[in-house]
């Protein structure tokens, strides 16, 4: 059986945590967490094996192997084996963001333990996860603190709730019903606060071609207090599971675990994440092999952030920096116009080959959205950019989703299209700079959070 885990002291707010003087190697709880992340940026390529690295030192240090607190010289072979892993695949990860984190994270833990580095290594062993916690145990005396309404008979005015949502090539319509058209290809932070981190990784739909949609969706509800345990859900094309990444359905072994479940509406096509403890609703779909999101929340939940400033970096918050921002309006001019199939040479998204007549896209769109609002033009933009008549389900079901999600009825449909000013772009702390490598640093950034909660 191992020892329980020591709590963590936080050194700082970003980067390599320092362990407090009585921590032993089984403070290295957090392992799996930090794996996991790694796995998820991505800069790491096929040739560059620092995952393999990553996941045998886990192995080493986590589970029924784990060394005990007065294993030193067994933790410290488990480093050593790490090391010299991460230097057999030095040459093929120059610039990898989990290569480095990992050779930093390496050497300070080496000098935390007071490992030499010659000596001896071990080898790795094979990881036995536990069963996943059975959902058949229903928690009906939860503590009222993992129900976010009931909770609300103390407070002075019901909770006030707000929607996201991001779909097609890509189109986002952010917490203050905002809606954009962007190109934001790579990774880019959706939602970040005290309760939950949500990341999303846009690919091209055709080579060559500036159309994008989501492959990739990352969400992390974090540990809170007697409710949840940390859990994590990822979906990629063509693979939307069912469950946390743990194979669980729910929050895991606490009193309030129910709080956070997991429920599969349509298989490999539809899932719905209930997190009541934060009153939120999730909906993620699969749409023709790519992704689309969409969240109700309330707005509680939404600014609980330690860090205002740093609210500027996420897209559902904000709405996309303006140099992302593709300017519909120029758009749909140049595919109105004589020519109508292919657009001028500085459009910001060209054509895709094969795409869609103006007038056929339009016709294709009224089938699913009768009312010209701006998923109708969403639509019309998607078929017109690649060609791919799955975008129209996913403006529709994007609709589907804001019916079912936005606490005002009266602002279902929207018909004017935001594209912010570049002096209202500065003023939100909006960089011009290299987001999608900022996707990444933030969830770098979480370290400290999930340190605490392991």
């Amino acid at each position: 059986m191992q020892p329980p885990r020591e709590r963590l002291v936080v050194t700082g707010r970003a980067g390599w945590m320092g362990m407090g003087r009585g921590a032993g190697p089984s403070a290295l709880g957090f392992w799996p967490t930090f794996a996991f992340l790694l796995c998820s940026f991505p800069t790491a390529t096929s040739s560059c094996k620092i995952l393999k690295c990553n996941s045998e030192f886990w192995s080493a240090t986590a589970g029924s192997h784990a060394p005990a607190p007065d294993d030193a010289p067994e933790f410290c072979a488990a480093l050593r084996t790490y090391a010299l892993c991460t230097r057999r695949t030095a040459r093929t990860c120059r610039g990898d963001l989990a290569y480095h984190s990992a050779v930093h994270g390496i050497e300070d833990l080496m000098s935390q333990h007071n490992c030499s580095k010659d000596g001896p290594t071990s080898q790795p062993h094979l990881r036995t996860l536990p069963p996943p916690p059975r959902d058949s145990q229903e928690r009906s005396d939860s503590p009222e603190i993992c129900h976010y309404e009931k909770s609300f008979h103390n407070r002075a005015a019901a909770p006030n709730y707000t929607h996201c949502g991001l779909f097609g090539d890509p189109h986002l319509r952010t917490f203050t019903d905002r809606f954009q058209t962007c190109k934001v290809q790579g990774a880019w932070p959706l939602i970040d606060n005290n309760y939950l981190n949500v990341q999303v990784t846009n690919t091209p739909v055709l080579p060559g071609s500036a159309a994008t949609a989501t492959s990739k969706l990352t969400i992390i509800f974090k540990n809170f207090q007697e409710c949840v345990d940390q859990k994590v859900y990822q979906a990629e094309m063509d693979e939307l599971p069912a469950a946390f990444a743990d194979g669980s359905k729910n929050g895991g072994d606490k009193h309030g675990a129910n709080s956070l479940k997991i429920t599969e509406k349509v298989s490999g096509q539809h899932v719905e994440i209930q997190a009541k403890y934060i009153g939120t609703t999730i909906v993620v779909r699969q749409v023709g092999g790519y992704l689309t999101f969409a969240v109700r929340m309330p707005e509680e939940v939404v600014n609980a952030v330690e860090d205002r400033d740093s609210q500027g970096l996420y897209l559902c918050l904000r709405g996309c920096p303006l140099n992302q921002q593709i300017d519909f309006q120029a758009f749909r001019a140049g595919a109105e116009g004589p020519g109508a199939r292919r657009l001028p040479a500085a459009s910001p998204a060209p054509s895709a080959p094969d795409t869609f007549p103006y007038e056929t896209a339009v016709a294709k769109c009224k089938e699913k959205l009768p009312v010209e609002d701006l998923y109708y033009q969403a639509c019309v933009f998607d078929l017109l950019t690649t060609g791919d008549v799955n975008f129209t389900l996913a403006a529709y079901y994007a609709l589907e989703d804001v019916k079912m999600l936005h606490s005002n009825k009266d602002k279902l449909h929207l018909y004017e299209r935001t594209r912010e000013p570049p002096g209202r772009a500065a003023a939100a702390g909006l960089p011009p700079g290299p987001w999608p490598l900022l996707g990444s640093l933030l969830l770098l950034s979480l370290f400290p959070v999930l340190l605490e909660a392991a």
